[in-house]
């Protein structure tokens, strides 16, 4: 039993040993695996034609965010204000920027944390605006595993959360900055 003990005591050490590095290498490549084409393509759907598209966004971007208000304007996108332009505009932006930082490491920590600010007004878009309502929203401490919001977001805010808290790891932009900027630089 001692040894068993011991065996266990030396896999623990070596695992401890490993989870600064390893454990925010994993979450953002499963950040990868999971999210980012998710969110590029909803990203890349939103912008309008052409160049000038890039500061345009396309009217299913403004159903997407303000379903309620495009509703009310018939879908007319020119009836919206600035308001309504910029937050588009800058969700669209976000949606495509954010995942690519934090997927290559770079300010993690502040691009994790704005994915998360994303996430919960996603969730409360999709609550108030789309009209997401019981087993898509779904509850903690039941049987089922698999509602869009509470199960599902809980998960993506909690490997967010630990790039907020560890920043991105070894095999990072961020890395690559400290390094440049020399020992006295914070951790990434």
């Amino acid at each position: 039993m001692t040894r068993l003990l011991s065996l266990y005591d030396a896999i623990s050490t070596q695992l401890e040993a490993a989870a600064p590095w390893l454990i925010p290498t994993l979450a953002r490549l499963v950040f990868a695996g999971v999210l980012m084409v998710y969110y590029l393509n909803s990203g890349l759907a939103k912008f309008g034609e052409g160049i000038l598209g890039l500061f345009r966004p396309d009217a299913g971007a403004y159903v997407t965010i303000f379903p309620k208000a495009m509703e009310a304007v018939s879908y007319d996108v020119s009836q919206l204000s600035i308001f309504h332009w910029a937050v588009t505009l800058a969700g669209t932006w976000a949606e495509v920027i954010l995942p690519i930082a934090i997927v290559i490491g770079l300010f993690t920590r502040l691009a994790s944390l704005a994915m998360i600010g994303f996430v919960f007004v996603q969730s409360v878009v999709d609550v108030y605006g789309h009209g997401v309502t019981g087993n898509d929203i779904g509850a903690w401490f039941d049987a089922p595993s698999n509602a869009l919001l509470l199960d599902q977001r809980a998960f993506w805010v909690f490997a967010l959360g630990v790039l907020v808290l560890r920043g991105a790891g070894p095999i990072s932009v961020d890395r690559a900055l400290m390094a440049y900027r020399g020992p006295s630089a914070a951790p990434a």
